[in-house]
């Protein structure tokens, strides 16, 4: 696995997410493209804050809010790619595979925090 920061692949991973939804706005899928922009742009804003965590509560809570924006984004991009229109992305496939990497690894961080006070 890529050995990059959760921080840097989340905000990677949201690049990506805004050129999709610049090519499914070209395509006048306006509806499905907005809610995968707010959830997948989500998910890095929600790690950024939880480095900012006050106490490990805090980061828990970021984290987990960061992992159920991630689980929203793959079910837009799921549901875009069954529905056609990610047929002709050349991205697809990076998105559809990296939404699974950051939910791994965002429940990792989420889990381990939890079992070892950290």
């Amino acid at each position: 696995m890529n050995s990059k920061k959760i921080d840097e692949r989340t905000f990677d991973y949201a690049l990506q997410i805004i050129e999709l939804y610049k090519f499914l706005n070209a395509k006048n899928e306006y509806i499905l493209s907005k809610q995968l922009l707010r959830s997948a742009t989500s998910v890095g804003a929600n790690v950024e804050e939880a480095q900012a965590a006050q106490s490990r509560k805090d980061f828990i809570s970021k984290m987990s809010i960061a992992s159920k924006e991630a689980r929203e984004s793959k079910y837009w991009l799921r549901l875009l790619d069954k529905s056609n229109y990610l047929n002709s992305f050349k991205q697809k496939e990076y998105l559809l595979n990296e939404v699974n990497v950051i939910i791994n690894i965002i429940t990792k961080i989420v889990k381990s925090t939890k079992e070892n006070g950290i």
